[in-house]
Protein backbone atom coordinates (compact mmCIF):
# COMPACT_ATOMS: atom_id res chain seq x y z
CA UNK A 1 0.00 0.00 0.00
CA UNK A 2 2.99 2.47 0.52
CA UNK A 3 4.47 1.78 -2.53
CA UNK A 4 1.17 2.67 -3.93
CA UNK A 5 0.60 5.84 -2.50
CA UNK A 6 4.25 6.67 -3.50
CA UNK A 7 3.83 6.69 -7.16
CA UNK A 8 0.14 8.15 -7.63
CA UNK A 9 1.29 11.41 -5.37
CA UNK A 10 1.40 14.42 -7.52
CA UNK A 11 1.84 17.47 -4.82
CA UNK A 12 5.80 18.04 -5.84
CA UNK A 13 4.55 18.61 -9.90
CA UNK A 14 3.03 21.23 -9.30
CA UNK A 15 6.14 23.52 -7.67
CA UNK A 16 8.34 22.47 -10.57
CA UNK A 17 5.80 23.41 -13.33
CA UNK A 18 5.82 27.04 -11.83
CA UNK A 19 9.71 27.57 -11.68
CA UNK A 20 9.79 26.07 -15.65
CA UNK A 21 7.27 28.56 -16.37
CA UNK A 22 8.80 31.47 -14.28
CA UNK A 23 11.76 30.86 -15.75
CA UNK A 24 10.53 31.05 -19.74
CA UNK A 25 8.40 34.17 -18.64
CA UNK A 26 11.83 35.84 -17.82
CA UNK A 27 13.49 34.41 -20.50
CA UNK A 28 10.81 35.74 -23.22
CA UNK A 29 10.50 39.23 -20.98
CA UNK A 30 14.49 39.91 -21.46
CA UNK A 31 14.06 38.93 -24.90
CA UNK A 32 11.31 41.39 -26.09
CA UNK A 33 12.69 44.43 -23.60
CA UNK A 34 16.65 43.68 -25.29
CA UNK A 35 14.68 43.60 -28.32
CA UNK A 36 13.08 46.87 -28.09
CA UNK A 37 16.04 48.84 -26.69
CA UNK A 38 18.06 47.82 -29.82
CA UNK A 39 15.99 48.73 -32.31
CA UNK A 40 15.27 52.35 -30.16
CA UNK A 41 18.88 52.98 -29.99
CA UNK A 42 19.13 52.89 -34.14
CA UNK A 43 15.96 54.94 -33.98
CA UNK A 44 17.52 57.83 -31.99
CA UNK A 45 20.19 57.93 -34.68
CA UNK A 46 17.80 58.87 -37.50
CA UNK A 47 15.85 61.53 -35.90
CA UNK A 48 16.46 64.87 -37.56
CA UNK A 49 18.46 67.79 -35.75
CA UNK A 50 16.68 70.64 -33.57
CA UNK A 51 17.78 73.67 -35.18
CA UNK A 52 16.25 77.14 -36.37
CA UNK A 53 17.84 79.14 -39.12
CA UNK A 54 16.82 82.84 -40.06
CA UNK A 55 16.42 84.19 -43.81
CA UNK A 56 17.34 87.64 -45.42
CA UNK A 57 16.49 88.47 -48.65
CA UNK A 58 17.87 91.57 -50.17
CA UNK A 59 15.16 92.07 -52.99
CA UNK A 60 17.56 91.17 -55.63
CA UNK A 61 17.51 87.73 -55.44
CA UNK A 62 20.16 87.13 -52.39
CA UNK A 63 18.56 84.85 -49.37
CA UNK A 64 20.54 84.48 -46.92
CA UNK A 65 19.94 81.32 -45.05
CA UNK A 66 21.76 81.76 -41.00
CA UNK A 67 21.57 78.78 -38.83
CA UNK A 68 20.45 80.98 -35.51
CA UNK A 69 20.48 78.06 -32.93
CA UNK A 70 20.17 74.54 -31.93
CA UNK A 71 22.03 71.23 -32.86
CA UNK A 72 25.57 71.12 -35.15
CA UNK A 73 24.78 69.72 -38.13
CA UNK A 74 27.18 67.68 -40.56
CA UNK A 75 26.65 69.89 -43.85
CA UNK A 76 26.33 67.05 -46.05
CA UNK A 77 23.24 65.70 -44.62
CA UNK A 78 21.85 69.70 -45.03
CA UNK A 79 20.17 70.33 -48.44
CA UNK A 80 19.12 73.28 -49.58
CA UNK A 81 15.54 72.93 -52.02
CA UNK A 82 13.45 75.31 -53.92
CA UNK A 83 13.05 77.73 -55.98
CA UNK A 84 16.55 78.31 -56.41
CA UNK A 85 18.61 78.92 -59.53
CA UNK A 86 20.97 76.20 -59.26
CA UNK A 87 19.75 72.35 -58.44
CA UNK A 88 18.93 71.13 -55.16
CA UNK A 89 22.72 71.07 -52.98
CA UNK A 90 24.34 70.68 -49.99
CA UNK A 91 24.95 73.57 -47.88
CA UNK A 92 28.53 73.72 -48.78
CA UNK A 93 27.59 74.06 -52.34
CA UNK A 94 26.12 77.66 -51.41
CA UNK A 95 28.81 78.92 -49.11
CA UNK A 96 28.33 77.53 -46.25
CA UNK A 97 30.79 75.72 -43.25
CA UNK A 98 31.23 71.66 -42.29
CA UNK A 99 29.91 71.56 -39.65
CA UNK A 100 27.00 73.90 -39.50
CA UNK A 101 26.92 75.69 -36.23
CA UNK A 102 25.13 78.70 -34.67
CA UNK A 103 25.78 81.82 -36.74
CA UNK A 104 26.73 80.09 -39.75
CA UNK A 105 25.39 81.28 -42.90
CA UNK A 106 24.93 80.23 -46.94
CA UNK A 107 23.33 82.31 -49.72
CA UNK A 108 21.24 80.92 -52.60
CA UNK A 109 20.04 82.77 -55.47
CA UNK A 110 16.43 82.91 -56.59
CA UNK A 111 15.26 81.68 -60.05
CA UNK A 112 15.34 84.59 -62.03
CA UNK A 113 16.49 88.47 -61.38
CA UNK A 114 13.94 88.01 -58.12
CA UNK A 115 12.00 85.67 -56.11
CA UNK A 116 8.29 85.66 -57.35
CA UNK A 117 5.25 85.48 -54.55
CA UNK A 118 5.18 82.19 -53.44
CA UNK A 119 8.41 80.97 -54.70
CA UNK A 120 9.76 78.90 -51.41
CA UNK A 121 13.22 77.53 -50.52
CA UNK A 122 13.55 74.99 -47.83
CA UNK A 123 16.36 73.46 -45.54
CA UNK A 124 16.12 70.01 -45.36
CA UNK A 125 17.57 67.62 -43.01
CA UNK A 126 18.77 64.12 -44.73
CA UNK A 127 19.64 60.79 -42.06
CA UNK A 128 22.86 59.48 -42.64
CA UNK A 129 21.44 56.08 -44.24
CA UNK A 130 19.40 58.65 -46.54
CA UNK A 131 16.13 56.48 -45.15
CA UNK A 132 14.47 59.68 -43.26
CA UNK A 133 14.38 63.38 -44.06
CA UNK A 134 12.72 66.24 -42.61
CA UNK A 135 12.23 70.17 -43.69
CA UNK A 136 13.67 72.00 -40.71
CA UNK A 137 12.94 75.38 -41.87
CA UNK A 138 10.71 76.95 -44.75
CA UNK A 139 10.79 79.92 -46.53
CA UNK A 140 8.09 81.55 -48.50
CA UNK A 141 8.30 84.84 -50.74
CA UNK A 142 5.16 87.01 -49.72
CA UNK A 143 5.95 90.46 -52.03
Amino acid sequence: MQLKHLFTEDRAVSPVIGVILMVAITVILAAVIGTFVLGLGDQVSETAPQASFSFDYNGEGNLTITHESGEQIAANQVTVTGDIDSPDGNWTDYGGTDPISAGDSAVVNSTGAAFADGDTVRVVWNSQSGSTSSTLQQWTYNG
